[in-house]
């Protein structure tokens, strides 16, 4: 198993399990339907949902090296998964929007970190599972390619739900449950992720070169050229 990809691997699963754990606590408080995940980083175990989001964000990272040093990955989906952490662990550093105190910069920049995550894994998934592009295919590759279409779905309907929104006057987060719609659009992508770093982990190595002739002689070949040279 590429080491890389195990330190993902565990990460991530870390940071996923931390951020579940924090929905099912405050189930009775927030409402999934209606709230963000990133209401969490708001109360006081806001620390607790950064810690979540940067282990998932390291995580990546890491899978994300496995894939490149592996060769698995090429130059545009690196730089998506690279996308996917970076947009994380801005969405863990900065607070989204207080809207009982009113929009802040922090909220701004939260937003576009989350945008730019939620937009580059499917990107990620796609570009690097494509059943076309490898000679050898997986169950964990064609599960992260089948995941990535599906978060491709998911972030095609909160745009039709931008445009009926529009159409009709209302705010967008309003025309669908916005909370349970990002959750299932998070929980889809992370498990593309995982996939990924299940392929990543799993996939061994080219056959080894052979040995030189020479080396495989053994130790007394050395010996009897010397003595047929005299």
């Amino acid at each position: 198993m590429h080491r890389p990809a195990r330190w993902g691997l565990g990460a991530a699963g870390a940071g996923s399990v931390i951020i579940l754990g924090l929905d099912l606590t405050s189930f009775d408080e927030t409402n999934p339907f209606r709230r963000t995940i990133s209401e969490h980083g708001l109360g006081p175990d806001g620390w607790i949902f950064a810690l979540g989001v940067a282990l998932l964000a390291a995580g990546s990272l890491a899978i994300c090296v496995s894939l490149a040093r592996r060769r698995l990955a090429g130059v545009a989906g690196t730089l998506a998964l690279v996308g996917w952490s970076a947009g994380l662990l801005v969405t863990a550093w900065f607070e989204k929007h207080d809207w009982s105190v009113g929009p802040s910069l922090s909220g701004d920049i939260h937003r576009a970190g989350s945008l730019v995550a939620f937009l580059s894994l499917p990107l990620a998934a796609l570009i690097i599972a494509r059943p076309w592009r490898h000679a050898e295919r997986s169950k964990a590759t064609l599960a992260a390619f089948g995941l990535g279409i599906c978060s491709v779905l998911w972030v095609l309907g909160i745009g039709a739900a931008v445009l009926v929104g529009a159409g009709n006057g209302l705010p967008w987060y309003r025309v669908v449950p916005l909370g349970l719609v990002e959750r299932g659009l998070a929980a889809t992508e992370v498990a593309a992720l995982l996939a990924l770093g299940v392929w990543a982990a799993a996939r061994r190595l080219g056959p080894a070169e052979p040995a030189p002739a020479v080396a495989l002689a053994g130790p007394g070949a050395d010996a009897r050229r010397s003595g047929t040279s005299r």
